[in-house]
């Protein structure tokens, strides 16, 4: 007999067993993608929010940055006019003035 043969004789397998390479179906990667699809979404909701917190945090810090600043600055003009008077008070030319008492009011 040349070729192949039809049918099993006797005491032969009826059934060739073929590795065959497992592959998902369309409906399979379809779900797959889908989740894949979600999974990717809530990765970016999650650094959209931590991003948004910090930038929640870091404008409160700049507002009191400035309000820091603008209280830094009034004291130290608060600061220059004390001591203005004290010098002024302190230095040769206030000293070497000659107090003057009125002498007669006018009417």
């Amino acid at each position: 007999m040349v070729g192949r043969r039809r049918f099993a004789t006797r005491h032969q397998n009826a059934v060739s067993f073929a590795e065959q390479a497992k592959t998902l179906g369309p409906v399979s990667n379809v779900i797959l993608l889908v989740v894949m699809s979600c999974l990717l979404g809530l990765l970016y909701l999650t650094q959209v929010t931590k991003t948004n917190a910090n930038g929640y945090t870091i404008d409160a810090l700049q507002k009191q940055h400035s309000q820091l600043l603008t209280e830094h600055n009034e004291l130290e003009l608060s600061s220059a006019r004390l001591q203005s008077l004290d010098r002024v008070a302190a230095s040769d030319e206030a000293n070497s003035l000659v107090t003057v008492a009125p002498t007669a009011t006018l009417r």
